[in-house]
């Protein structure tokens, strides 16, 4: 007999068979499930490709948006059914925005003015109004607190080429109108902008903005500047972003979870510094590893976790677009280094993502044959001439936070997955919020294959382990919480979708009932539901037809899942299947089991992960900042400095504490309690780690070369946002036998460049634009350079070596990496040599195999505004490619790509250069033989480049042959021009004249002004200081002419921009006495100027210390010789001059004038003499024992350093002295500056006098800047970047306020008249440019100057505003309508009645009239009767015609105005502002015409 199984009774026959049939039974449920399939409603065509496709979040609620017919589509149940949401937004929609921090609300933006908002999912909706267009990109931004706060970002435009972006904001969620915020506005945000971030206060949490803006007298990118406010911009702070000071040069302000961060760009760099806070209070200037810099457009914010910044910095060219991942500390200011060579592309964005819900893991990808890929650049399908390499690309995985990587595996191979840069889908790329369930598309093997060549694989361990789930790139996503899986072939005309419900293990297959190219497959967000949505598009035709598949798998039937359905699935497991540590903590979720039949169906509902702590490991530490992994152990960078106590190590010998080389890593949660702790504080030695200390008190250091001169010195200056050491200045030195040596000290210590000893380097050339950048260039096509102030060196090959003939490198001024070399061809004979112009936009990397073009004498990139070109380029070139030939100017938006068809903008060229916005010609004369004439090229565009005009002279400046030009560098806005009078040898001279605004109009300065044989001229305008130049003028230019006497010259000093010329006043001597000059024609201070310098950089100002200013001369009537020069000074800009010292001096400035050194000229010594004072009182230092000969004495260019360099001879060698002040106990601690009470610290507000001006004001306003009080104990630091603090007061509009507008020139009255054979410039075209701007301005041939800031007073620029095509209506009612009848009535009526009393006046007062002689009161009656008809009748009609011609205007213009307003005119009006900082003026005062005052009534001043 068989015994029953063990476990199982004996049961009956009959019972048995009962559980069989129920077994069976109980299968068939499950056999119809595994049978069913998912339920698929394919929807209407849509008739253009859908766009910002949406879930409302915890809904099956979508929209999309149709931008060609401006509809917004909805559906509520997945995607089944579409209705086109109604009523105001219909076919004016333009943009859809969701709320980020409330489900139920959205915005659907119109391209005017109108837009909508619902509250309900899209149910309802309601308009509401702002006063501009929204900005496309950016246009809301949500309080993350209360979602009835946004701010609403709108540009306003008066045409396409002036806009200013505005700031509106509402705190009712758009119920009523959104009120002005602020303007010039560069982008706003709520400081509680992510629910994790809170203000320091409570309170601040509701209304802290922050906002990017304008600089508050500068409208330049560099003065951009963060402002904050928390009620509205009522009032506004500028936060100190730097202890103790405020930062210019804000590109952007942003959210990163638990943290806020700038970003601000300084003038000459192109590296960021990046500022975090994390309570909108205190601000920390994130600080890098060594050799790591953060440029423009080159570093990504990736996604951020709550502890911890995460960053992607691009290490390399473009071309080749690798980065380096960075990790921040705890608060955000120190960061770490992850992982080297990540890919990245030309957008910025990076393959890199976080694991959703999982502490910890990190995918990336990397560059294998990143060297390669840097030397060579990255292969792009789009440029077929140049050779590049492909990326080897590699994927890498991180399970703790970014600190240790590892590779992917599929079995025993190598796994690698496309990520961001090769987007397939929407969403996230691999994971979602169904726990540890990973997919992508890749291969195996050694590297990344092409997408189509690509596999779909799945993990379902969080990454750690990876199988093949189907064959074929497939998009995918994740629904029920992980239960569905939905994959759908990532080719054409496909008709199916595949998935799974057992974690990918087995896939089935579904009909989609059509075959479409898939676009988008995706879910809602939280990815719980049981519903997908397929976007598709099918050719018909020439058209295109897109549809949407909704796909529900309710219809499988699965059971809802048990308790027992469940598992702990563990983030990491170790080698046993026991749970590890992630980031400190053991973390697991409750997750359905693989295999079990049935689903979760908790639509809308997250899975929350639980956390048990785990005791620290050597895993849970990292190194600190400054140090990096060597071995096993983290030691200190090389060329880092710890961070040490303040007055730690006064002495080599002594220790001080300091980090112990590691942190535990930012977000990690062990425990320190039975576990290893390596954080902390060790003791370092002093000796070896850090610099010594300065001295106490000034310290020098002597280096002695071999070599007999310094050819040539370059300082390459770090800025307020670049890397390295706070005290890193740094030279480069050319000898005079080509070797290059640098400092990073200012001259303590000096080493060669090692890659270039041997390479007989022939010049030095800095980068234009970019401090950081220098260029060395050799007799050979190797051209070396450094993008870091010469920490590395590295170089390219260029198509030809350098040419001697002009300049060899010319610079984009805003893309740092785009260069025009100039080099030599056909050199073998002389007759064929010329100069080939190339072009490369990757820093030397992409040169084509042709030059750009050839002949040139000189190329250049012109800035463009309005444009959206940046390739814009002038070149002067031989015509007909001939060295023989004349020059012309010659334009390309290309580079020249269209070989052999150039633009020619003028033939018969001379010479051409750029100042600024503007570009001055120097052309041939046709009219008149052997003379030049000049043009200036303007930004007004007209498609080939910039818009040229006729430079038009002052009708009193007679030159009969101009022959020579000088672009001086004067006021912004405006060109300062020397126009040569006399170029005979010796006798050169000319007359400074003035441009209005755009460059085209000029006026005189100033006659007789000197300049020498090679153009240049004795003009200096005062950096930092608005409206002070100085001048020598040849006084006897008669006999200079006629009798060839040598040139006397007199100094003349401006105040107020040129207008007017005083002589230079002496005060006191040496001793303080006076000097007993009268400072006028008879006797004055003279001081030699630009003509007679070494060094065009010794200049008399610094623009740092503002209201200062050195020069060598004498007192008298006339420039005497320089041997017999003293040296004068001034502290008031120039007003009055005291002389500091006998005999000739070299001076330099230091820490913004606060130090001031001085080393005679012309004499061995061994002594210089410094003041703390301004130049009030001085001491004498020597510097060394023997005598030298100093032949300079230099500084940083900015003057904010406390460290000089001598330069000088000892014994015929080339040696430089040091001179360090930073150890001065006076000079020793920073200056105190508070913005908001300025004069309470260690600063005092100075207002500069302009003497000749009425009121002391200058450009329409009164200025104040910040001086250090001459007695505060301090040094001031870095340079600020604006130094004027405020504008005491704005004045009354005067007419030195206005200029003449374009093609208008100044008269001898001093109106603006249409210049001869001009036409005024079309101002209806405003019309054609912006089809929603209601009206036009025609011009009065004034217009306001862009400087002044004057308020009120004369509006000599109010122009007739005429409607636009189309806008009539609108017209009319803007400006008041029409009169009615009765008005109408009483306008004529009244003006006649009132000219009949007044005749009848005259007619009753008429005795006396006609010049009625009396004798006595009755004596020789009236020569006529008055009651006489035959004089009183016409008496009385003569009255009456006068009095009506005299209102008869009056009557006119009325009865005109409303005439005109039945046709669309306007009966009167101005506009409300002109120009974007007239925003914030309101409108002007109007200034009544019968008034008759013009600009002026001075003539032009004879030559």
């Amino acid at each position: 007999m068989r015994l029953p199984s063990p476990g199982l009774k004996s049961c009956p026959p009959f019972s048995i068979i009962l559980i069989v049939l129920v077994y069976v039974a109980s299968l068939v449920p499950f056999a119809l499930a595994k049978d069913a399939k998912p339920r698929i409603v394919q929807s209407d065509a849509f008739p253009n490709a859908p766009s910002g496709l949406f879930y409302f979040e915890d809904s099956n609620i979508i929209l999309l948006l149709d931008r060609h017919t401006g509809e917004v589509h909805r559906t509520t149940d997945g995607g089944e059914k579409w209705e086109v949401v109604g009523g105001g937004p219909k076919g004016h929609s333009f943009n859809i925005v969701q709320h980020p921090f409330d489900r139920k609300r959205a915005y659907i933006l119109g391209r005017e003015e109108t837009h909508w908002y619902t509250n309900d999912q899209g149910e309802s909706w309601n308009d509401f109004t702002a006063a501009a267009p929204p900005i496309p990109n950016r246009p809301l931004k949500f309080h993350a607190g209360n979602p009835d706060k946004i701010i609403f970002q709108a540009l306003a435009c008066r045409n396409i080429l002036e806009c200013d972006e505005v700031a509106l904001y509402t705190t009712d969620g758009f119920r009523s109108e959104p009120k002005l915020l602020r303007y010039h506005t560069r982008g706003c945000n709520f400081a509680r902008a992510s629910e994790l971030f809170s203000t320091a206060h409570e309170m601040m949490n509701e209304d802290r903005i922050f906002c990017v803006v304008q600089g508050r007298f500068s409208p330049f990118r560099k003065d951009y500047r963060l402002v904050r406010s928390d009620n509205y911009f009522t009032d506004e702070v500028e936060p100190n972003l730097e202890p103790g000071r405020t930062v210019k040069g804000l590109v952007s302000v942003a959210e990163a979870k638990r943290f806020m961060v700038a970003a601000a760009k300084a003038e000459g760099t192109s590296e960021m510094a990046l500022y975090v806070t994390n309570d909108s209070e205190t601000w920390h200037r994130a600080v890098f590893p060594v050799d790591h810099r953060v440029e423009q457009d080159a570093y990504t914010l990736l996604e951020s976790t709550s502890y911890s910044i995460q960053l992607d910095v691009m290490n390399t060219k473009p071309s080749s677009a690798m980065g380096i991942l960075m990790t921040s500390n705890s608060n955000g200011t120190y960061f770490t280094q992850n992982i080297e060579h990540t890919n990245r592309n030309v957008e910025g964005l990076v393959d890199f993502e976080q694991m959703t819900g999982i502490q910890g893991i990190i995918l990336v990808n990397r560059v294998k044959n990143w060297e390669e890929v840097e030397q060579y650049g990255a292969l792009s399908k789009y440029d077929i001439f140049h050779e590049g390499r492909e990326k080897q690309v590699q994927s890498r995985i991180s399970f703790d936070d970014g600190r240790n990587f590892h590779g992917l595996s599929a079995g025993k191979k190598d796994l690698h997955l496309h990520s961001v840069t090769n987007l397939h889908n929407s969403g996230r790329v691999f994971s979602s919020p169904a726990p540890g369930l990973v997919m992508g598309v890749g291969n195996t093997g050694e590297y990344l294959k092409p997408y189509d060549k690509g596999d779909l694989y799945i993990s379902d361990d969080a990454g750690e382990t990876w199988r093949l789930a189907l064959e074929g790139p497939h998009k995918h996503e994740f629904g029920d919480s992980g239960s569905v899986l939905v994959a759908l072939p990532a080719k054409e005309k496909n008709d199916k979708i595949l998935y799974s419900i057992d974690h990918g293990k087995h896939w089935e297959s579904a009909d989609l009932g059509d075959e479409v190219d898939g676009l988008i497959l995706t879910t809602t967000p939280d990815s719980t539901s049981l519903k997908f949505l397929v976007l598709g598009v099918k050719e018909d035709g020439l058209k295109s037809k897109f549809f949407t598949f909704s796909i529900d798998f309710e219809g499988l039937h699965e059971r809802k899942c048990k308790e027992e359905d469940f598992e702990d699935w563990y983030a990491r497991t170790d080698g046993d299947g026991k749970p590890a540590c992630v980031m400190g903590q053991e973390q697991y979720f409750r997750r359905r089991k693989a295999d079990v039949d049935c689903f979760i169906q908790q639509e809308f509902k997250d899975v929350e992960p639980e956390f048990k702590p785990c005791p620290c490991t050597d895993a849970d530490y990292e190194c600190d900042f400054n140090f990096v992994k060597k071995g096993d152990k983290c030691e200190p960078a090389d060329g880092g400095r710890l961070i040490m106590p303040d007055g730690a190590c006064e002495n080599d010998d002594d220790t001080f504490e300091a980090s112990s080389g590691y942190r535990l890593i930012a977000g990690n949660n062990c425990t320190a309690k039975n576990g290893v702790v390596k954080d902390g504080t060790k003791k370092w030695d002093c000796k070896g780690i850090v610099k010594p200390p300065a001295n106490k008190d000034i310290a020098t250091k002597v280096t002695s070369f071999k070599a007999k001169k310094a050819q040539e010195y370059l300082y390459l200056e770090r800025t307020a946002s670049s890397g390295g050491e706070d005290d890193e200045e740094t030279i480069v030195l050319r000898t005079n036998a080509q070797e290059i040596f640098i400092t990073t000290d200012h001259g303590k210590e000096w080493k060669e460049i090692e890659e270039l000893k041997g390479k007989k380097i022939e010049a030095v050339w800095p980068h234009s634009f970019i401090n950081d950048r220098v260029y060395f260039l050799a007799d050979s096509e190797t051209v070396y350079y450094s993008l870091d102030r010469g920490k590395h060196i590295k170089s390219f090959e260029a198509p030809t070596k350098p040419t001697k003939q002009i300049e060899p490198l010319a610079f984009h001024p805003h893309e740092p990496d785009w260069m025009i070399w100039n080099g030599a061809s056909d050199c073998d004979s002389e007759s064929t040599c010329h100069v080939v112009s190339s072009v490369t936009t990757e820093r030397g990397d992409d040169w084509d195999r042709k030059p750009m073009i050839r002949y040139v004498t000189k190329c250049e990139f012109i800035d463009q505004k309005g444009s959206n070109s940046s390739q814009l380029i002038y070149c002067a070139q031989h015509q007909e490619e001939d060295n023989k030939t004349p020059l012309q100017l010659v334009s390309s938006n290309d580079f020249f790509k269209a070989h052999g068809k150039v633009n020619v903008i003028y033939e018969d060229l001379v010479k051409f250069t750029t100042q600024s916005e503007y570009v001055v010609v120097a052309s041939m004369n046709e009219e008149k033989e052997d003379s030049l004439k000049v043009d200036i090229g303007t930004d007004r565009i007209d498609g080939k480049g910039k818009e040229f005009a006729d430079a038009l002279f002052p009708p009193k400046l007679i030159v009969p042959h101009q022959h020579a030009y000088t672009v001086l560098k004067g006021s912004s806005h405006a060109l300062t021009m020397h126009v040569t009078v006399n170029g005979m040898q010796g006798q050169e001279y000319g007359s400074i004249i003035s441009s209005n605004s755009n460059g085209t109009s000029y006026t005189l300065s100033l006659s007789g002004v000197n300049r020498d044989e090679d153009g240049y001229v004795d003009f200096e305008m005062m950096e930092g200081l608005e409206g002070v130049a100085i001048t020598n003028v040849v006084y006897n230019r008669d006999d200079v002419e006629d009798g060839g006497a040598a040139k006397k010259l007199k100094s003349m000093i401006t105040h107020n921009d040129g207008a007017q010329w005083d002589f230079l006043k002496p005060d006191k001597g040496v001793d303080g006495d006076s000097l007993k000059c009268a400072g006028d024609e008879g006797c004055s201070l003279h001081i030699h100027s630009y003509t007679e310098r070494k060094d065009w950089r010794d200049t008399f100002y610094s623009g740092s210390a503002i209201g200062l200013m050195i020069g060598v001369g004498n007192i008298g009537e006339y420039l005497g010789a320089n041997q017999d020069a003293d040296t004068f000074m001034t502290r008031d800009g120039g007003v009055t001059w005291n002389m500091i010292k006998k005999g000739r001096y070299m001076w330099e400035y230091g820490d913004q004038g606060s130090i001031i050194v001085v080393v005679a000229e012309l004499e061995a010594t061994n002594v210089i003499w410094y003041s703390l004072d301004e130049g009030d009182s001085w001491t004498e230092y020597p510097f060394m024992e023997q005598e030298i000969r100093v032949t300079d004495i230099t500084t940083v260019p900015s003057d904010d350093s406390r460290n000089f360099l001598l330069w000088g001879l000892d014994d015929g060698k080339l040696v430089t002295v040091n001179i360090d002040f930073s150890g001065l106990e006076s000079r020793s601690k920073p200056c105190v500056l508070d913005e908001q009470n300025p004069e309470a610290g260690d600063y005092k507000l100075w207002t500069p006098k302009h003497p000749s001006q009425e009121d002391n004001c200058l450009f329409g306003h009164v200025s104040q800047y910040h001086r250090k009080r001459v007695d505060a104990e301090c040094f001031n630091g870095r340079k600020r970047s604006e130094d004027i603090h405020d504008v005491a007061r704005n004045c009354s509009c005067t007419n030195l306020d206005f200029e003449c507008d374009y093609n208008y020139e100044r008269q001898r009255d001093g109106s603006c008249q249409l210049a001869p054979d001009h036409e005024p410039i079309d101002h209806s075209r405003v019309c054609a440019e912006d089809p929603d701007r209601k009206e036009w301005f025609e011009p009065t041939g004034f217009r306001r100057t862009p400087l002044t800031t004057c308020e009120g007073g004369k509006d000599l620029e109010r122009r007739l505003p005429r409607p636009c095509p189309g806008h009539e209506a609108e017209f009319t009612d803007a400006h008041g309508g029409r009169l009615s009848g009765f008005a109408l009535f009483l306008v004529i009526v009244l003006p006649i009645a009132l000219a009949a009393s007044i005749g009848y006046w005259v007619w009753r007062n008429w005795d006396g009239k006609f010049g009625q002689i009396r004798l006595g009161d009755g004596a020789g009656g009236a020569s006529f009767d008055t009651d006489s008809p035959i004089i009183k009748y016409p008496i009385m009609a003569v009255a009456v015609v006068v009095a009506v011609l005299i209102s008869l205007p009056d009557v006119l213009a009325r009865a005109w105005g409303s005439v005109r307003g039945l046709f669309g005119g306007v009966a009167g009006g101005t506009r409300t502002y002109t120009s974007r900082s007239a925003f914030a003026r309101q409108r002007y005062d109007v200034v009544d015409e019968d008034e008759g005052e013009l600009l002026g009534d001075e003539s032009d001043e004879e030559v």
